[in-house]
């Protein structure tokens, strides 16, 4: 499955992905680190990025979590991830989680990728309810919310808060990462 509009394109995840993603995350890994440590951190080298693509390859065919990447459609570029993840089938819940190329943020391409992955997620996995877990420092991630009309429901006190909003939180990343 591809999803196509304007010069990129949605794709599921594949084996093939593993040295883009690690280029991905080595080029953004200052806006990772902040709200997507555990990505970067299994993305820091090629070998790294082979075993973490396999993995959410086999987590993709039994619907444990989605990953899709958004590619530049010319040059294959890989510009962004995005997950659909924290499933419950029970419910039919599922929750997004995205980030993009520092080259690409704030030209709406990160909302246009959500718009057209709902129509996936609604449609095809059968999905009702998809939330957007945003920390309110992430504006840019708050914007592609209110682009894609989800509404605020409500604030979560013991929630993920990024790396950098507590001083030691850094000098904590930086020791576990050597």
């Amino acid at each position: 499955m591809t999803l196509r509009f304007n010069d990129f394109e949605i794709s599921a995840l594949h084996e093939g992905d593993a040295w883009k993603i690690c280029d991905f995350c080595v080029a953004n890994s200052d806006r990772l680190k902040r709200y997507f440590p555990k990505t970067l951190e299994q993305n820091l080298n090629p070998t790294l990025s082979q075993l973490f693509v396999d993995k959410k390859v086999k987590q993709f065919k039994t619907k444990e979590e989605f990953l899709f990447t958004l590619k530049h459609s010319e040059n294959r570029k890989l510009v962004g991830l995005i997950y659909i993840k924290e499933l419950n089938w029970d419910t039919k819940q599922g929750e997004y989680a995205y980030c993009i190329d520092y080259t690409q943020k704030g030209k709406g391409l990160m909302s246009n990728a959500i718009s057209e992955l709902n129509r996936i997620a609604f449609n095809e996995l059968d999905l009702e309810t998809i939330q957007i877990i945003v920390h309110k420092d992430n504006l840019s991630s708050i914007k592609i919310a209110r682009n894609n009309n989800f509404e605020w429901q409500k604030t979560l006190k013991n929630e993920f808060t990024p790396i950098g909003e507590n001083p030691l939180d850094m000098e904590l990343y930086e020791l576990y990462k050597s």
